[in-house]
């Protein structure tokens, strides 16, 4: 059997704070080599890692470490140096991601990092990186091919390049990144709202032909699929047309059996340490 690509989901969210230094250098400690993060830009133009578009009230406190009361500001209005100031590095207790996550251990004191901090405190892992962006929603965040353009910048101050994958839901930030640097290998994510809308997310007509072809058509490599919406004819589409197929996010064991039998070539879990185990 060839081997299958584990990658912990922002770092290891199961068992450590999501996308924070803390909780990948511990994810890494535990053998994972590999990671799914997200990244957004600060308002003065700093790449960080983070999957929310605004402060998320489950996970963020003050400077005081009072717990945010609702959503807070969108990241890309902070500038680096006031984002700075919350704590991301405990989940709030009550909250439906701490009943999601009873096994994450907190890291008080954790930061939302910059993507450069994150490349450089794990020099051999190998990172999937979503740009994180809604076609719904241009106002949230800098324009996909801006975004795309500093993690470029910041891959390449990194030498990066060979350890990434840039994957997005709106292809717009794929298509932009192949234009410019064709050789960063490209994830195509997918989810059921997507492809119900491909006019929004894909830019490309509603013709109801199958993913994996379309996936194919815009030059691969890899299909990031929601895992329950997968199908074993959907891999075994997507193989024939030569993609690799990346399911997100397989945290049940039997999930995890059950993909690789259909043969997956890896999986994004918030528990790499059971999928690393089986």
């Amino acid at each position: 059997m060839a081997r299958i690509d584990i990658q912990g989901h922002r770092g290891a969210r199961g068992l450590f704070p999501e996308n924070t230094l803390e909780g990948f250098r511990a994810a890494a400690a535990l053998g994972v080599t590999a990671f799914e993060l997200d990244v957004a830009m600060t308002r003065d133009g700093i790449v960080v890692v983070t999957h929310d578009f605004a402060l998320n009230p489950d996970l963020t406190r003050d400077a005081d470490g009072l717990w945010l009361p609702a959503r807070g500001p969108l990241i890309h209005q902070l500038s680096l140096p006031a984002l700075q100031r919350y704590d991301v590095g405990r989940l709030r207790p009550g909250s439906p991601v701490a009943a999601l996550f009873p096994d994450q251990t907190p890291c008080d004191g954790a930061r939302i990092p910059t993507l450069a901090a994150v490349l450089a405190a794990l020099p051999d892992a190998r990172f999937t990186i979503e740009v994180k962006t809604d076609p719904r929603h241009p106002e949230w965040t800098a324009p996909p091919d801006v975004l795309a353009d500093a993690v470029l910048a910041v891959i390449d101050a990194a030498a990066a390049a060979g350890r990434v994958t840039i994957e997005a839901f709106d292809w717009r930030v794929q298509r932009h990144v192949r234009r410019r640097r064709p050789d960063i290998r490209l994830a195509w994510l997918t989810r059921a709202e997507t492809v119900r809308d491909p006019a929004v997310w894909w830019q490309l007509a509603n013709t109801g032909e199958p993913v994996p072809a379309r996936v194919a058509a815009e030059g691969g490599p890899i299909w990031a699929p929601g895992h329950a919406d997968l199908t074993a004819a959907d891999v075994r589409a997507a193989t024939r047309l030569g993609l690799a197929v990346l399911p997100w996010t397989v945290n049940r064991p039997d999930d995890m059996r059950r993909l690789v039998g259909w043969g997956v070539t890896g999986l994004i879990t918030d528990r790499p340490d059971i999928a690393l185990a089986l």
